[in-house]
């Protein structure tokens, strides 16, 4: 899973455009574009951001769902595969999972840690 073909997805099931999000999240509107088309990989400050833009719980932003075939059917550039195959794939398969099955609360304490820790570089 790309992390910018899920926010474009979820984007527009919600028919909001990028200056719907530039709004909502005080992000530039060219940053959001960087991010939906793969250039930018976003922290997990910048995440939160989206997810609440979008009004959706952050695991959501990772869930392993049914993906649209325009999803399913992105190839992949040489470098831009890190967590899709081999070790990092099965960690990120994980991650996903263990995710999906945490409650609202638990995914919330997860994050605040990670954001926490994230800062203390």
């Amino acid at each position: 899973m790309v992390i910018g073909d899920r926010l474009k997805e979820l984007r527009e099931a919600k028919m909001l455009s990028q200056g719907d999000i530039e709004n909502r999240t005080g992000l530039l509107r060219c940053y959001v574009s960087r991010v939906e088309n793969n250039h930018t990989v976003p922290s997990v400050e910048t995440l939160e951001k989206l997810a609440r833009a979008l009004e959706v719980p952050m695991y959501q932003l990772f869930h392993a769902g049914a993906a649209s075939p325009a999803v399913q059917n992105r190839k992949l550039e040489d470098d831009d595969d890190w967590g899709v195959n081999g070790k990092d794939g099965a960690y990120v398969s994980q991650l996903t999972k263990a995710l999906s099955q945490m409650t609202p609360e638990d995914r919330n304490l997860l994050f605040a840690m990670a954001r926490k820790v994230s800062k203390h570089k």
